[in-house]
């Protein structure tokens, strides 16, 4: 299995494709000085309280406000919410939170219990605005590194389930327990298995200077104001996925091969060699092929390899996926043959096409018979 990924730069932004052996698994277009991404923290005002949804509706700038449930406070709402306030009124100057935290809220609670109206809020962007829909938005805050997500008024170590070893396990546990400061929880990624103490130690700095400067900017902010910005779409899918299996990197313009080639300098030296300038009189996306797959992956009716077809329906309510045998029904030795044979098909391209699509909403399929 290899990975590429390529950035073609336009007026308008970036468009990104990241492919899996040479076929697209995932399309982004990211426009310039794009607001509302996900993991952005705002300074929003709590506008409405709605009990029949448990949840609050938050001005952050958007013109939709951004949708807040009960269940996204996080535990420790109340601590942030006493931060916010003396932090805005400067009684605190570093994000560092020392002392006792607020008790946590019910597990099963009421939101006007917790929020009132019109008071500030600071949240962070967990699903980006979609037609008539504001963001959603959550106030368990969390800062992804390279290695590790820091997550403030936390103080547990947690470990992706995908590192296995009992002895690199406990040795991470042990590390982190001592490296993290005080009312701060760890979540420790699968990269960072086997990586040195220095390197562990050196992205947790990094996402406390995060935090320390996302509560310096919240210190004159005003309501609506983005205090945090997340890093452009394609370094953050470097930082998340960048492993031995990326074979290549390319970029159409100097500027973002520079930029690429400093973010990958600085999480991993050894790969630098892979970022490429492409230089060609046709456009990138043409030459490598990637606009005969994007015509072909986001319309109605998408092939699949042995001759049957999907046809994918989006509705308000959810997205309808028809598997088709097309020509395949001639192919094997009787109906049940042909179902499983394109149905297993079906799964495969399904799973990408929910990828591609970004299709998070209630999913019907409708299998081959």
């Amino acid at each position: 299995m290899s990975n590429e990924l390529v950035i073609s730069s336009t007026q308008k932004g970036d468009r990104i494709a990241l492919l899996q052996n040479k076929r697209l698994l995932e399309y982004h277009e990211e426009e310039l000085d794009s607001s509302f991404t996900v993991g952005d923290l705002y300074l929003g005002t709590v506008k409405k309280l709605s009990s029949g949804l448990n949840a609050a509706f938050v001005d952050v700038g958007h013109e939709k406000d951004g949708f807040l449930h009960y269940q996204d406070l996080g535990p420790n709402i109340n601590s942030l919410n006493k931060l916010v306030k003396d932090v805005i009124a400067k009684r605190v100057t570093n994000g560092r939170l020392s002392g006792k935290l607020e008790p946590p809220i019910e597990k099963i609670g009421k939101i006007d219990k917790v929020l009132t109206k019109n008071a500030p809020i600071l949240v962070q962007v967990v699903k980006e605005p979609i037609s008539t829909k504001g963001p959603r938005l959550s106030c368990d805050i969390s800062i992804a590194g390279r290695y590790l997500v820091l997550v403030p008024f936390s103080d547990g170590v947690n470990l992706s389930k995908k590192i296995t070893d009992r002895a690199e396990r406990s040795r991470l546990m042990r590390l982190m327990s001592s490296l993290k400061p005080q009312n701060f929880g760890v979540i420790v990624r699968t990269v960072a298995q086997d990586k040195d103490v220095e390197e562990l130690d050196r992205d947790l700095q990094n996402s406390l200077a995060k935090w320390d400067q996302a509560l310096k900017s919240l210190a004159d902010a005003k309501p609506r104001d983005r205090v945090l910005g997340e890093m452009n779409r394609a370094s953050s899918i470097l930082r998340d996925m960048l492993n031995e299996s990326f074979e290549s990197i390319t970029v159409d313009t100097r500027e973002s091969y520079d930029e690429i080639r400093d973010y990958i300098h600085t999480i991993a030296p050894d790969k630098e060699k892979i970022v490429k300038l492409y230089s060609g009189k046709v456009k990138v996306f043409e030459a490598l092929g990637l606009e005969k797959q994007l015509k072909s992956l986001f319309g109605r009716s998408v092939s699949l390899p042995g001759g049957g077809y999907l046809i994918i329906e989006h509705t308000e309510a959810l997205h309808v996926i028809d598997v088709n045998s097309g020509n395949k029904s001639n192919s094997e030795e009787d109906q049940e043959a042909t179902a499983i044979s394109v149905n297993r098909e079906a799964a495969k391209e399904i799973a990408r096409q929910l990828r591609l699509r970004d299709m998070g909403e209630l999913l019907l399929w409708i299998s081959s018979t």
